[in-house]
Formats: structure tokens, sequence, C-alpha cells
């Protein structure tokens, strides 16, 4: 069984890895996707899996959008934390579910339910389309980070401010650690919560209590003074600055 795995959780994506190797020895799972671009971009290039293994909710949206956007003929398990209406849409659509943390038997169960379906068979996904409440997008809560050879879940918490330079986005926390993310500064905006973060500039997105003052600057412009402190001078435009302070009185 040739198996594609979507999940953006690290640990979690071990974790299935792990109890796919003892639910279905056989398998083989193909390749690891953290968003619906990227499994998009996969099932355009590759012939379809034989099952698809998903979290709902990807880095960069919801894993039902990939069959808003494609015919992808394989069955799938999706893996999900949504409430209970939202897992009596599931039963109804005979959608196979798994509700996280995942579990060795509930894996052979839904795998053994799978065995069961007509090659190609697609309807339950599209009647899942229509019926499942969509939710609100939860805001990211960590990102994993790379310490040497180790992955590291960091909160977002801890963030202080994003910063882009020459298409790198680095993560700076407030002691001053800074880690490279594989994201833009427009899908940050997207994944953090507005109530929290401002993009202030083309370059940085800080979070509330990395901005310790501002200062008037010339042409009605605004001097950010973060903590930790950028290399350079961090300034809001004219237009912003009004939304600026809008967001910072809360």
């Amino acid at each position: 069984m040739k198996i594609l795995l979507l999940e953006d959780e690290y640990p979690a994506a071990e974790r299935l890895q792990r109890l796919l190797a003892q639910a279905a020895p056989e398998s083989q799972v193909l390749a690891v996707l953290d968003t619906v671009t990227g499994a998009l971009t996969w099932l355009a290039a590759n012939p379809a899996p034989d099952l698809i293994l998903s979290d709902i909710q990807l880095a960069d949206g919801l894993s039902l959008e990939i069959w808003e956007q494609a015919v992808v003929p394989s069955p799938v398990i999706f893996t999900t934390a949504f409430d209970a209406y939202a897992i009596r849409a599931f039963q109804a659509n005979s959608v196979a579910y798994l509700l996280k943390p995942v579990k060795l038997a509930e894996l052979q169960a839904a795998l053994a339910k799978l065995r069961q379906w007509p090659k190609g068979d697609s309807a339950p996904i599209e009647r899942l389309l229509d019926a499942l409440p969509r939710p609100s997008r939860p805001y990211k809560t960590r990102f994993l980070v790379r310490q040497g050879e180790q992955l590291l879940p960091l909160p977002v918490t801890e963030a202080a401010w994003f910063l882009s330079r020459n298409d790198t986005v680095t993560l700076v926390v407030a002691d001053g650690r800074r880690f490279v993310l594989d994201y833009t500064l427009e899908q940050l905006e997207t994944l953090l919560d507005p109530a929290q973060f401002f993009r202030l500039n083309r370059q940085i997105i800080a979070q509330l209590p990395a901005v310790r003052r501002l200062h008037p600057h010339f042409g009605g412009k605004l001097l950010v003074e973060l903590h930790p402190a950028p290399n350079e001078e961090v300034l809001v435009s004219r237009e912003k600055a009004s939304a600026v302070k809008a967001w910072l009185e809360g």
C-alpha cells in the first residue's frame, strides 16, 4: 500500500509513520507534506497513491481545499480535532476519521474499512465537502525550528518578531536566538493572530510585547523600538502609523 501523508506537525507525522509500520507493515509512505500547495503539486506530478492519510489543518489552509481544486481518486483517512458536530458529518458520509492522538487500534480499524472501498470511489469525499461545516481557521500556536541537527517545537508566544531579508524569513525570540523559517511574511500574516502580531513594514512582523516605544519620525512616520533590537531602524509609514497605534491600544 502506497501512502501519501499530509501533516504539518512533525511529532504527529513521526507518530503516524510508527503506527503505520505496525498496522500495515507492507505500506510505503511516499511523501510527507505539510501544505495544501505542496500536496496539489505532488498529486499533479505523481500517480494517485493507494491511500491519503491527512490532517484537516495544514500549514497553509484546510486539507479539504485539495479536493475542491483537484480530482483525487485515492481514499482518505482524516485525522482531526474537530468537534462532535463535525465528526457526525464524517460518520454520515462514510469517511474514515481518527481523533488525535491517533491510536493503533483505531488506525487498524480504519485501514480495514478502507480495504473494502471500491477503487476510485470519491463520492464520500464529495458529500463531505458539501456537508461539513467549515470552522474558522485556528491561528498558529507553534513553529518547528531547527537547532543544530534537531527539530524543536517553538511556541508562537516566544516569538518577538519576524524579519524578511533576501527571501529568507528569520524568527527572533526575546533572548535573541534566531531561527530560519520556511514561510514568507505574507503567509505568516494569515497564520498569526492579528491581535498579537502586526506587520510593521515590508520586512518585519512584530508581536505586541516586543514593541517597547514609538518615536515620531520625519514625514509622519514612526520609529519603532523593539526588544530585542534589530540591527537597523524599524520604520512605519505615515499611512500605517494610525493602524499601529490602534493595534497597540487594543
